[in-house]
């Protein structure tokens, strides 16, 4: 169990962690014909929206109540009101989600009193949901952010099943799942295959693979998300057979879901490495009792081909890593399987799954802490998003990208991590990274003759040559 090392600063230095309004945005993305309106200034809304078009290149639905200073000091609950009301008469969305700011939750504003005062003043919106969630950027990061979001949505949109008529196991095929911002839209893409491949039909929740996957729609522009997860999906969720639970920050969203809906659970840290995958593929086996498909067989033999093609250059290698405390503990765990050590680990808050870390400790810091730590102990390979560049640069190591946000590369949101065909890619990726620090290499020989100039060999410390001495 490795010992926490918490904050010993007053400020951050090359911050890690994204806030957890951009977190909670981000899950709120995930459903079909939905939009976030932030509950901030336009700077605060502004600034997430720069991040997200970055990393996905794709325009990104999002809006404002537009605090400005009189706002601030007077109450803003109007401004959700009426910005409330302008979406909902101009874009009928299926779904608007208010995440609040730093700025609002200082000023004290009562969202949930604003959502009601909406609803009683426009009664003729009642059909649209809205979940409003506390997410000031303050506290916690983008995962943190991501699971308070979720968590809304499941007990705002998710009827309890006595009031749904709904009953476990009514719909054999299909499974809830819940996942985290960890996954990208590619990795979703994977899960939502693997559990098809046994006959299921997933209900993922929320889906990025839809809506944020890089792809062109009829239309030109759209005020709202063109893809993700049906809101309307989630009144069925109480029939399905089984929960599937992707990362332990979605642990609270996970017993919200069960308490509404009596649906049985299982859960996981991560889907990274071989022995989390095989846990996964087991459990998809109980719940719908096929067979597992040749195609998964062949994978999973394909990853153990890579593992045994790799472990010279992975087994001992020092890796220092920096992220979300769901991707860390992946990301080391599933390094530790093929014999790499994570000689570095930085989170940006504490979490209860770092406990699962295999290593001596655990800094909750920023990339300043992780580059101080890393030169100390002597990584070979950084692992974070993209604001690690400087921090690799410095130390001289390369970097290899994770998380979010990835701003300098192209398709990095759309990169494939779990799964037996994700993990074989990311050793292959790890391993050719320690394969351009020739590590272990042996160095040339140089004969001891090619050194001495009077056998006409070449001098060493010139490269030319030797002139051979003639005797007297």
């Amino acid at each position: 169990m490795p010992s926490i090392i918490k904050r010993n600063k007053a400020l951050s230095v090359s911050p890690l962690k994204s806030s957890q309004t951009i977190g909670a945005a981000l899950a709120f993305l995930g459903f079909r014909q939905a939009i976030p309106m932030l509950h901030g200034s336009q700077g605060c809304s502004a600034f997430g929206k720069v991040f997200f078009v970055r990393h996905f290149r794709e325009p990104i639905p999002l809006q404002t109540t537009a605090m400005d200073q009189v706002t601030t000091i007077m109450g803003s609950e109007n401004s959700v009101v009426e910005g409330l009301k302008t979406i909902a008469q101009k874009n009928s969305p299926a779904l608007i989600g208010v995440p609040s700011t730093g700025l609002s939750e200082t000023q004290g504003s009562d969202v949930d009193m604003a959502v009601r005062e909406f609803r009683q003043k426009y009664p003729e919106f009642n059909a649209i949901p809205v979940v409003a969630v506390s997410t000031p950027d303050y506290n916690g990061c983008l995962e943190t952010g991501f699971a308070k979001a979720v968590d809304a949505m499941i007990k705002v949109l998710v009827p309890e099943a006595h009031a749904a008529n709904t009953q476990p196991g009514t719909q054999e095929k299909q499974v809830n799942v819940l996942v985290n911002p960890s996954l990208t839209p590619g990795d979703l893409e994977e899960l939502t295959e693997m559990i098809e491949a046994f006959d299921l039909h997933p209900v993922v929740i929320p889906n990025l693979s839809d809506s944020l996957d890089g792809h062109l729609d009829e239309k030109d522009f759209s005020p709202l998300t063109t893809g993700g997860t049906e809101v309307s999906s989630l009144l069925t969720v109480g029939n399905a057979t089984a929960t599937l639970v992707i990362g332990a920050s979605l642990n609270t969203a996970a017993d919200s879901l069960f308490k509404q809906t009596g649906v049985s659970d299982y859960r996981f840290n991560h889907l990274m490495g071989l022995e989390a995958i095989d846990h996964f593929i087991h459990t998809l086996h109980q719940i719908s009792g096929k067979a597992v498909p040749q195609k998964l067989e062949r994978q999973r033999a394909q990853l153990q081909d890579a593992m045994l093609d790799g472990h010279f250059m992975l087994g001992m290698a020092r890796i220092a890593i920096a992220a979300d405390a769901d991707l860390l503990v992946a990301l080391s765990q599933m390094l530790a399987g093929v014999g790499a050590e994570t000689v570095v680990a930085v989170a940006p808050v504490n979490a209860p799954v770092l406990q699962d870390m295999p290593v001596d400790a655990v800094k909750i810091g920023d990339l300043e802490d992780l580059e101080q730590m890393a030169t100390v102990a002597g990584a070979e390979v950084l692992i974070t998003n993209s604001h690690g560049v400087e921090s690799a640069e410095r130390l001289g190591i390369p970097l290899l990208r994770a998380g979010f946000p990835q701003y300098d590369v192209l398709g990095g949101y759309q990169k494939t991590w779990i799964g037996y065909r994700g993990t074989r890619q990311t050793l292959f990726d790890v391993a050719n990274i320690l394969l351009t620090l020739e590590k272990g290499e042996i160095a040339p020989y140089h004969s001891v003759y090619a050194q001495k100039p009077e056998y006409g060999g070449v001098d060493a410390s010139t490269q030319t040559p030797a002139t051979r001495v003639q005797p007297h």
